[in-house]
């Protein structure tokens, strides 16, 4: 168990913010980091050749201790719906095929499913919500032999209902399926594998449980999907002797080791990259594994007091350890998210549930403060 770290976060005794879904504040030293980039900007005259690459290195390797994979296996992007593409751009899709989704996915990880069923002619099949909760065995029943693609999210972002990653992969290996995950609501407060889920595409942004900066993000490809991989775009970055500033136009038709191909340009970006590192060091100390048994006790208590009030919730093993839906039949009152934020309590409505999602820096008074308003 990790005590409160709200000290690590420039956040007033009287806010209550439970809305690390959303997006998470920044660490204190993480906005240090952030200012001094802004600063050093002021001086490009002291900005060399190796700092385009040093702090992106570090940061492409500490996602992947992150993740369990080799740095030669991720790409930086900028968004979520910059990776969906990117894997709709490699992974082939037939005439007939479907690609299967979940009911309510983020809109990240669909339009551009939309967009290559439409193209190659083939069909989206939405898994519907299960009224049970057990999403695995929903997915798993909806696939069949025309299943090219199974593009799910890690935990359903509305309410955090769980997946099993691990059989979804064994299973789309069985069938020769590709797996594109969006890791967005979980890495970083759940522990993840890639060599125990073995996904074809594993994409997150950064803003949210990772605590790193809007516009910055991550994407793993699997080897197979690399040599011969076509990026979005062709930037100076990615190709091979970039290092070298003075020879670039020595122009180059091979690209940089590895997933690195991919790179959004403009990847080292002075003013991010930074930031994303304090962040990952912090998490990465902290410990994934820690961080989610932590969170998992503040989501148990939540779980306890909105029974005691009559919500009907997931079961422990259906629910993820950081993230929990309050659900309202009939749906939430439209001014419930005004009346929290004038007693300074912040969270998110998606759906017909109030979406709960603490961090370290929350406190048992904090979720107490919660119930109090929401039991008037």
């Amino acid at each position: 168990m990790i005590p409160c770290q709200k000290d690590k976060f420039d956040i007033p005794d009287h806010i209550t913010y439970l809305n690390c879904a959303y997006t998470s504040p920044l660490l204190c030293s993480s906005q240090k980091k952030g200012v001094s980039a802004v600063q050093a900007k002021a001086t490009p005259w002291k900005i060399t050749p190796t700092d385009f690459f040093t702090t992106l290195e570090s940061v492409r390797g500490l996602f992947a201790r992150l993740i369990n994979c080799p740095m030669d296996d991720v790409a930086i992007i900028p968004a979520v719906s910059y990776g969906i593409a990117l894997a709709a751009a490699n992974l082939p899709l037939k005439a007939g095929q479907n690609i299967l989704v979940l009911e309510d996915q983020f809109p990240s990880n669909i339009y551009s499913w939309k967009r290559l069923a439409a193209k190659n002619k083939g069909q989206m099949k939405i898994v519907k919500r299960p009224f049970d909760h057990d999403w695995t065995s929903a997915i798993i029943n909806s696939m069949d032999e025309h299943t090219a693609i199974v593009a799910l999210p890690t935990c359903h972002w509305t309410d955090g209902t769980l997946i099993d990653l691990v059989r979804i992969g064994q299973i789309c290996r069985d069938k020769k399926s590709a797996l594109v995950l969006d890791g967005t609501q979980s890495l970083g407060a759940m522990p993840f594998s890639i060599p125990e889920v073995q996904p074809d595409f594993l994409i997150t942004a950064a803003h949210k449980w990772l605590l790193g900066p809007y516009s910055m993000g991550f994407c793993y490809v699997h080897p197979r999907w690399q040599a011969g991989g076509v990026p979005l775009e062709e930037n100076w970055l990615n190709r091979k002797g970039s290092h070298d500033l003075s020879r670039l136009v020595d122009y180059q038709d091979d690209y940089q080791p590895g997933a690195r191909r991919f790179d959004v340009g403009e990847a080292s970006n002075f003013f991010l990259t930074p930031v994303a590192e304090s962040s990952l060091q912090q998490i990465l100390e902290w410990g994934v594994e820690n961080i989610g048994k932590t969170l998992g006790v503040k989501t148990d208590k939540i779980a306890q007091q909105a029974n005691e009030m009559g919500y009907e919730l997931p079961l422990k093993v259906m629910r993820a350890p950081h993230l929990i839906g309050l659900p309202m039949p009939g749906g939430v009152p439209k001014d419930l998210p005004v009346r929290l934020s004038k007693n300074n309590i912040y969270v998110s409505v998606r759906g017909d549930a109030i979406r709960i999602a603490p961090h370290l820096y929350n406190s048992d008074e904090d979720l107490d403060r919660l119930f109090e308003v929401l039991g008037q």
